[in-house]
Order: C-alpha cells, then structure tokens, then sequence
C-alpha cells in the first residue's frame, strides 16, 4: 500500500508561544508545542502533554499565519512537545517554517532517531535531552530506551560536524536533569565522560523543578533532604564546570 502522504496541516498541535526568549538561547522565537510523547519522565512538567491521543488545540493554519505577521520581528521557531519529532508532519511544517524565512530551532528527548535523522539537516539549533546513561533510562522513563537517544546524539553531532564550514551551521545544547535521589546523579560522571568522549562542547545540567509535574512525583520531593541535595548539586555543578565542555551552563530549580 501506498505511504499516506502528511501535510504540516496534519500537526497535533497543543498550543504556541508567540515570544520566547528562554526556549532557544540567545534567540527571540516562537515555541510550537505538539501533541504526544512515548515517554513518562517522572519530572515531565507538561504532562498534559504525553497523551498522543489528545486532538490539537491549535490549527496549523492559525500558527503559520501567526508567524506570516512576525516576518521580520522573529529570529526563528522553535518545535517542541511533547515529543516533536513523534509526528510525520514536523517534516514538512519545518519546510514551511523554512520558506517563511524563519531558522528552526527542535527540542527533542531523541526518542525518535529515524524522524531526528530527516529533520536535523534542516534545522538551526537542537536542544537535545541526555536522560540517563544508556543503559540507566528505565528508573526515568519507564521503559529502556537510552539507546535511541544516544543515537540521536551520534547523528546530531555528525551533523554538526559536516556543516562546521557552510552558512549554516548548527547550533546545539545537549542537557541532563537530576534530582535529590536520582540514578542520574549518581552516575553523572559517567554520562559527562561519555558526552566528552564524542566530542560534546554545549552542556547544561539542569535541576529538576516540581511545579507542573506529577502528584506522585511532588509526594516524593517532600521526603528529600534538601539540605543534603545542596552539597550534592554543588558536586554536580563542579564536575560539570571541570569538564572541559565549552559552554557548561547550570540551571538550578
């Protein structure tokens, strides 16, 4: 049978952003959040999110004649979800973005490598999520699926590399979330190490925030000794900013 052929008409969109100033750094954009994610982060703080179910709240339609308007006052848009690259029509969406004059930026958890691997050409920055080592997925997601993401990872920084000397570069962050009790932090010397190993340069680690997550998650967070978690993330921070990464940027809660 024939392949269905998608449009960007066809996108589950839960909502946009008209400004961000926070979801691609050092850029003004538009943040277009998609419908569905295949993974449970116990810190997600969109959950509403995670339904691929859920119908989109927004049309296609709307958005790009939103950002015909922004021609012009917009640096880019930036996709993400949700899990971006779950649906078939971010390709031809990212075109149109494209042919509006716009650079694209993608957040994505790299749960997809196939989908990743169409699009990363075509984007300008990518904020890749790094959950766990490859093999430490599952006490974070639910399920072991640490070898997709790295394997975006791989294809990200190939990308990287071959465009090194055109026009258009691109641009990228690769970040980790922690929390008091996490395997991550304890295996996060590992993951910088293997990070470093494949020639990343832009890191963030990131703190994980309670608000918006769920209720069993902020249950948890109220038998953490926090006291203790500073010293903790201090440590953190230190092996991070001794990494020899060339941006390390630290976001706490």
């Amino acid at each position: 049978m024939p392949t269905a052929v998608t449009s960007a008409s066809d996108l589950a969109i839960a909502g946009y952003v008209p400004l961000s100033t926070i979801d691609w750094p050092g850029a003004l954009c538009a943040s277009v959040f998609l419908q569905g994610c295949p993974w449970s982060c116990v810190y997600c703080q969109n959950t509403e999110l995670m339904d691929p179910r859920a119908n989109g709240q927004v049309a296609w339609e709307d958005v790009r004649a939103f950002l015909e308007r922004r021609r012009g006052l917009l640096d880019g848009v930036v996709f993400s979800g949700g899990e971006a690259t779950r649906q078939p029509a971010l390709v031809p969406a990212i075109q149109e973005v494209r042919e509006l004059g716009f650079r694209i930026g993608l957040h994505t958890a790299g749960a997809y490598p196939a989908r990743f691997a169409d699009v990363v050409s075509d984007v300008d920055w990518v904020g890749l999520d790094i959950k766990a080592s490859a093999t430490g997925y599952r006490p974070i997601i639910g399920v072991d699926a640490g070898a997709k993401a790295w394997q975006c990872l791989d294809l990200l920084l190939a990308d990287v590399a071959r465009r090194r000397t055109t026009n258009q570069p691109l641009t990228y962050e690769v970040r980790t979330t922690v929390f008091p009790g996490s395997t991550v932090a304890r295996e996060l010397p590992d993951i910088i190490s293997a990070l470093r190993e494949r020639g990343v340069e832009n890191f963030a680690l990131q703190e994980a925030r309670e608000r918006g997550t769920s209720p069993q998650f902020q249950e948890q967070a109220r038998e953490w000794d926090l006291p203790a978690w500073r010293h903790t993330w201090e440590g953190l921070v230190a092996q991070v900013e001794q990494a020899g990464f060339t941006t390390a940027v630290i976001r706490p809660a």
